[in-house]
């Protein structure tokens, strides 16, 4: 039976599982960008070692690994107008604990008050 069951997996389904299971023990880097469809901005990026995960159809629970046993964990509410897009840069050079999260500054609109009369 075990024959049977190993003999269905492709070699890309193998792949598949052990780089997701890599990237969920914070042994990949990897870079995620959100982005509003209707306008194509950039609303934000995220890079270092993260797991990722969709824990409801609008939200998404990553857990970053900022040092070595330390973690943080963040969200980011999806809606119908934003995606998002995870890229493998594990090959680039750089630390396993540098972390990134950019948030572009021409997203976030100053509230002006005006209190004259």
């Amino acid at each position: 039976m075990l024959v049977l069951l190993f003999s269905s997996c492709t070699q890309a389904d193998i792949v598949r599982h052990n780089i997701s299971k890599e990237a969920d023990a914070f042994n990949v880097q990897r870079k995620i960008t959100v982005i509003n469809a209707r306008t194509d901005t950039i609303l934000l990026e995220m890079i270092g070692t993260f797991s990722l995960q969709n824990n409801n159809s609008s939200e998404l629970e990553i857990v970053c690994e900022v040092a070595d046993g330390v973690y943080q964990k963040h969200f980011i509410y999806l809606n119908e107008y934003t995606l998002y897009v995870v890229e493998d840069i594990s090959n680039t050079n750089v630390s396993k604990y540098h972390y990134e999260l950019n948030i572009l500054p021409y997203m976030n609109t100053p509230v002006v008050a005006d209190l004259t009369d």
